[in-house]
């Protein structure tokens, strides 16, 4: 008499996203080299070889955290520039969204999870450097891409550098990042993200003072050709 074939247990329905996030929190609270897999999996109620099958080695999950958190952060970025909103309250938006971000976690301020954590990782994982360039490089053209409309909106000067004052606007959030992660009081970034506004506004300020000279020069220039 042979024994009947044993039926299968149902695999354990899992959301990945939701694992994911998990697994980055871990990542974020300690970091990629002290997080070992077992808190990984104990996070993300996985087992070792589930975890595996789904998501790879423990370097393979790092990099699908960091992919998320950019394409999150990224859809984020272009919702607070919206074109249809001034000039000054995108920018004021960027700041006032990124700075909860960077104040939040269980266990004090976290900053933020590509500037803590991968910015660390990938002098020796290339991978991680790749994404961290690329990353950075998104944030940057998305806020010069708003800045270009201002400018041809006349909100900034003609002579006003979109691409210098994008990689301005964005190493401020970066600095507002690394400062709440160092234990910054909100008033202080909140007052750091302030100036920045303003001096991204000084370019529109000065460029609309340099209009208005013009336009006088010009309507002299006219009154002076009549009288001849």
């Amino acid at each position: 008499m042979t024994d009947a074939p044993r039926k299968r247990g149902r695999p354990r329905a899992y959301d990945p996203e939701r694992a994911l996030a998990r697994a980055r929190r871990v990542f974020w609270d300690v970091g990629y080299a002290s997080s070992s897999l077992d808190e990984l999996g104990a996070a993300m109620s996985m087992n070792r070889p589930s975890l595996y099958g789904a998501f790879g080695d423990k370097e393979a999950l790092y990099l699908k955290t960091l992919e998320g958190y950019r394409d999150r952060s990224l859809a984020a970025l272009q919702e607070a520039l919206d074109p249809d909103r001034p000039l000054r309250a995108c920018l004021a938006a960027v700041y006032a969204k990124s700075i909860e971000i960077y104040l939040a976690g269980e266990r004090g301020a976290r900053g933020c999870y590509l500037i803590g954590t991968a910015t660390s990782e990938s002098v020796e994982h290339p991978a991680v450097r790749r994404i961290l360039r690329e990353s950075l490089r998104d944030f940057d053209s998305a806020i010069e891409d708003r800045l270009r409309l201002a400018a041809a909106r006349g909100e900034l000067p003609p002579q006003a550098d979109p691409e210098a004052l994008a990689r301005l606007a964005s190493a401020v959030m970066h600095s507002l990042a690394v400062r709440a992660r160092a234990g910054e009081p909100r008033g202080t970034l909140e007052a750091i993200a302030r100036s920045a506004v303003e001096v991204i506004r000084g370019a529109e300020k000065a460029g609309g003072a340099r209009n208005k000279m013009n336009h006088r020069d010009t309507e002299t220039r006219r009154r002076h050709r009549g009288s001849e």
